[in-house]
């Protein structure tokens, strides 16, 4: 109890002191923003974030079940397995564990392991599968067996799915102009590797080798998944979200590490008067873009530089620049924060 009054107070602090800097600098640009009605879910892939508006009303069973997904981490980690050209792709069977040393044994503590299924839901067909919507996928005669793969209509699919099988419930769409990522890796190579991934869109990478030969593939390969629950949406690559505590970012990591999307939580530390932060690691994507305004991580100072950070406090947004966060516990992947302005 005492930690999660103490993260509570974290929180508090972290955004009211931000606001009064801004404030007394002349710098402070809120917006009200209108309450979200529906649910929202952040999106981070190896080729970029967008975010889903899930259809609480009409299709309130299946949302109930992503949502339990996103909400115990399973999608956390989680690959797209499967693509169609200019049709789908499609995620929610496997979590990618980490590239496996040799002797270890995969699914257990490195390679692909299936996600827990739960229990299927009931069939709530009724929303068109049209280009840039999120759909179950289920098992071929059975209506009512959706349970955690799901897919996104690249393609306006409507003709295709909306009768067959009883019609693939379509329960959420992707906002702004995030159907570009899917498409991005829709345009990938597909690879059978096995069991349900026989059609997987393996991305190159320079040491990382595309699978043959019967060769696995590796991390670099991957297009990885992270999900959140978001208030608001935005297209900023750095938000952090005073409700949650969580602050998601792009990090140019240096060669070593390379590119990666992340999400840090605000965490109780030793010191009530300073805000501490640590990496979610199942949060961790690997990316195969290098987009502007990437935030960076110095090994040698071990410090991470967010150069303008988008926060929303309960819905209104303003924005801090210059965000320094010092590690100060390399186990724990955890941060201080050290200035901003």
């Amino acid at each position: 109890m005492q930690d999660s009054m103490n993260t509570r107070r974290h929180k508090r602090s972290f955004v009211q002191r931000t606001l009064v800097v801004l404030a007394t600098c002349g710098m402070l640009a809120t917006t009200s923003v209108l309450a979200q009605t529906n649910t929202l879910v952040r999106v981070a892939t190896s080729y970029g974030d967008f975010t889903i508006e899930l259809f609480d009303e009409q299709t309130p069973n299946t949302v109930r079940n992503f949502l339990g997904y996103v909400d115990r981490g399973d999608y956390s980690g989680s690959v797209f397995h499967r693509s169609v050209d200019n049709f789908v792709i499609q995620s929610g069977a496997y979590r990618w564990l980490g590239n496996c040393p040799q002797g270890a044994s995969p699914g257990i503590n490195c390679s692909a392991q299936r996600i827990t299924q739960r229990d299927a839901v009931v069939n709530e067909p009724g929303i068109s599968n049209t280009a840039g919507t999120l759909a179950m996928a289920k098992l071929e005669g059975n209506p009512n067996s959706a349970t955690s793969q799901w897919f996104i209509n690249v393609s306006n699919n409507a003709e295709a799915l909306d009768d067959q099988n009883g019609g693939f419930t379509v329960f959420a769409r992707i906002l702004g102009e995030g159907l570009e990522v899917a498409e991005a890796i829709n345009n990938l190579t597909e690879y059978a590797i096995g069991g349900e991934a026989q059609a997987m869109p393996l991305r190159s990478s320079e040491g990382a080798p595309l699978p043959s030969n019967g060769i696995p593939p590796v991390t670099e390969n991957l297009v990885l998944i992270n999900m959140h629950r978001v208030q608001r949406f935005s297209s900023a690559m750095h938000v952090f979200e005073y409700q949650t505590g969580i602050l998601s970012t792009k990090v140019n990591a240096g060669d070593e590490l390379g590119h990666m999307s992340m999400l840090l939580r605000v965490v109780a530390g030793d010191d009530p008067a300073q805000t501490y932060f640590e990496i979610d690691p199942r949060s961790m994507v690997d990316l195969a873009i290098n987009p502007e305004g990437m935030a960076s991580f110095s090994t040698s100072d071990q410090r991470l530089r967010i150069p303008q950070v988008e926060i929303n406090n309960n819905g209104n947004v303003s924005l801090v620049n210059n965000v320094v966060l010092r590690m100060v516990d390399e186990a724990r992947l955890r941060f201080v924060l050290e200035s901003y302005e």
